[in-house]
């Protein structure tokens, strides 16, 4: 004959039920892993959870699927950048920090030292001082064009271009 189980809810003693009528309430939701059972032979009532068989064992959850630019190479032969990645999080907000300071104040190439293109910065900043402001038109042009540029490009992207390459121009 099969071994009689008894559970306790709230207190109260219910049963004796078969182990497989006891799964059917644990399955259900009737019965939670820390309510006591008991059948004969136990020295005192147990949590639930301490039956073997009796909670199905489930299996952590499966890792986060990688996206294909996480793990492959790009055309250049280097490993691809998630948006995810620390690095490319960090040139993100370079990147709204320089399209933003390029539209503004580009003429003195100051989105050029944020990105750590210190050589185009100096042209910039340069022209604009000694031409007395005159070379400030020009300069501010082609700065509204990399801001733009900037602000438009992603993460991913930007990162590889400005900050991997050092594209110091457009």
């Amino acid at each position: 004959m099969a071994q009689e189980w008894y559970y306790s809810t709230d207190g109260k003693a219910q049963g004796p039920l078969s182990l497989a009528e006891l799964r059917d309430l644990a399955e259900g939701g009737r019965l939670l892993p820390d309510d006591l059972v008991w059948k004969d032979g136990m020295a005192e009532w147990a949590p639930a959870d301490t039956v073997p068989g009796l909670f199905e064992e489930r299996p952590p959850p499966p890792p986060r699927r990688r996206r294909r630019d996480e793990y492959e190479d790009d055309d250049r032969g280097r490993p691809r950048r998630s948006r995810r990645d620390p690095e490319v999080e960090d040139a993100a907000g370079k990147k709204v920090a320089a399209g933003i300071c390029a539209i503004l104040v580009g003429c003195f190439g100051v989105h050029k030292f944020i990105l750590g293109l210190i050589t185009p910065g100096l042209v910039m900043l340069l022209v604009t001082v000694l031409t007395c402001g005159v070379g400030a038109l020009p300069m501010s042009v082609i700065a509204l064009v990399e801001g733009v540029i900037y602000l438009t490009k992603g993460d991913v992207d930007f990162y590889e271009t400005y900050i991997v390459e050092k594209k110091g121009w457009f």
